[in-house]
């Protein structure tokens, strides 16, 4: 039996997955200090690529974690995607929003999911409250009212146990853990055979190929081709009522449907992989001390890229929680309502951001060729005949419900802004210097009350925010002073000392509801 299945004590939070998602929960839980184990059935990192965008938010995560500097040789921005429809017309084309980048990121990405997995793996190793169990399998879960126990086994033959507070599955789609606890799946009515291809593409292949991203409207076929970093591509290929997703998946067969655009002599095959698109959502996030997250809670269609970013949003709205609610900043019946606001919070942002992106896939996916014409007719009218580029980040909804106010912008994510810094023309980014814990985020009109314990003052007034995308942001929402949370959502605004106070109050004591 390997000692580190046997803790002397028990763990504060054991981590079931150790893909993007839970490296990610990994490093926040561990850099607040919580015991954290987490396991792998892998003894490594999956060498092929299956995420292929994030975006500015997840950025600001990576920063957080401190890994942004480090992943960033490996991305690179997304380019626009132009729709064409049944006659080849332009009829769409998704951007992104104009500089100042109001995340302080490029808001669209491409990357590479290999090395940047490897980052994330390197800083959680650097984390010395962070056990790592690789070729680790998860037999069964047990929990009681003080914590779960996990049976394990490991690839060399071994066995023992983690005995842990919290327990959080992200170990994937085909979930193991998901299934013992008992959670559900409810399908949000998207099913089709795709292929998706990867290919490493050489100069001859790449002066052939589109110089944007392409999503092909056409009835006949449906697909899609990404712009990846440097000379990968990516081709995601509706398959027809009848066609044999195993020989979809052949070099053959993959290579037939690639012909349109490249031949065998133009690069190597990556990855070719038949799936099923889904649109899955859990019925319950919490089940007592344990949570599911990232594709063991939800999985969507690939249209907008947001498979990976859903799930690092996941891990960024429950770790805050149950650092704070294992410091005991929260307590009794408030800290449960805490921790039942991460079920809350992300399954409705989830099942909304799943309705805009199937709304998407309805574009894309239109089979008959009547109705297809009627769409890109329609598509061209609304926008006066000339296509007008649509950021990205405009699909992306607000949280909507949970621990947020009624008040305007309450939910958004806030802005980062770059603040004044006498060392650097570029500025210090606000995290950078005021970290993410709960903040209160002034333009300096009002009168600032002491603040709670664990809050932070940000006086745009006083700090000289360089591109203005905070006051832009305040001013939208007609706000003198906003709080937000240490995900970086808007807890409220105010527009008065009184709203201040109230909000002050209110921060950090989730209310019954």
């Amino acid at each position: 039996m390997s000692d580190f299945l046997v803790p002397q004590a028990p763990y504060d939070v054991a981590i079931v997955g150790f893909g993007p998602v839970g490296a990610v929960a990994a490093a926040l839980l561990g850099q607040a200090g919580l015991r954290v184990w987490v396991g792998d059935r892998l003894p490594g990192v999956h060498e092929i690529p299956r995420a292929i965008a994030l975006d500015h938010e997840i950025m600001r995560v990576f920063q957080q974690i401190g890994v942004a500097e480090a992943v960033a040789p490996f991305c690179e921005p997304f380019t626009p995607s132009e729709y064409f429809g049944v006659d080849g017309q332009l009829i769409r084309r998704m951007t992104m929003v104009e500089p100042p980048h109001p995340q302080g990121y490029v808001p669209s990405l491409v990357f590479t999911q290999p090395p940047v997995e490897r980052e994330l793996r390197a800083r959680v190793a650097a984390l010395p409250t962070v056990t790592v169990a690789l070729s680790t399998e998860v037999e069964s879960v047990r929990q009681d009212e003080a914590g779960v126990t996990l049976e394990l086994t490991t690839a060399e033959g071994g066995s023992g146990r983690v005995r842990a507070r919290w327990l959080l599955a992200c170990d994937g789609g085909s979930s193991r853990l998901r299934g013992q606890l008992g959670i559900a799946l409810e399908d949000l009515d998207f099913d089709e055979p795709w292929l998706v291809v990867d290919v490493c593409v050489n100069p001859q292949g790449l002066a052939k190929l589109p110089a944007t991203s392409v999503q092909y409207c056409e009835p006949e076929r449906p697909c899609t081709y990404v712009i990846g970093p440097g000379n990968h591509r990516r081709w995601e290929i509706s398959l027809k009522a009848g066609e044999d997703p195993r020989e979809a998946a052949t070099p053959e067969g993959t290579w037939a449907l690639l012909s349109r655009w490249i031949t065998p002599h133009d690069g190597e095959l990556w990855r070719q992989s038949s799936y099923r698109f889904h649109a899955l959502v859990a019925e319950r996030w919490r089940v007592g001390r344990a949570f599911v997250a990232g594709d063991a809670a939800h999985m969507q269609p690939p249209f907008l890229g947001q498979g990976m970013c859903q799930g690092v949003r996941d891990a960024a709205n429950l770790c805050w929680k149950l650092v704070a609610v294992q410091r005991g900043e929260v307590t009794g019946e408030a800290a449960e309502r805490l921790l039942d606001s991460y079920g809350q919070e992300r399954a409705t942002h989830v099942r909304e951001l799943t309705r805009r992106i199937k709304a998407i896939g309805a574009v894309i996916c239109e089979r008959d060729v009547d109705r297809a014409r009627q769409r890109d007719a329609q598509l061209l009218a609304e926008c006066g005949g000339v296509v007008r580029d649509t950021p990205r980040q405009d699909v992306l909804p607000p949280l909507s419900a949970g621990l947020i106010t009624a008040t305007p912008g309450a939910g958004a994510l806030f802005p980062q802004p770059r603040l004044h810094d006498a060392h650097g023309p570029q500025g210090v980014l606000m995290d950078t210097r005021h970290g993410c814990g709960w903040r209160l985020v002034s333009d300096g009109s009002l009168p600032v009350p002491a603040l709670p314990a664990g809050f932070t003052l940000v006086d745009l007034r006083r700090e000289l925010e360089h591109d203005g995308v905070a006051a832009a942001w305040m001013a939208r929402h007609q706000a003198h002073a906003v709080v937000l949370r240490p995900d970086h959502h808007v807890f409220g605004t105010a527009a008065d000392t009184a709203g201040v106070l109230a909000l002050l109050q209110d921060a950090r004591v989730p209310q019954p509801g």
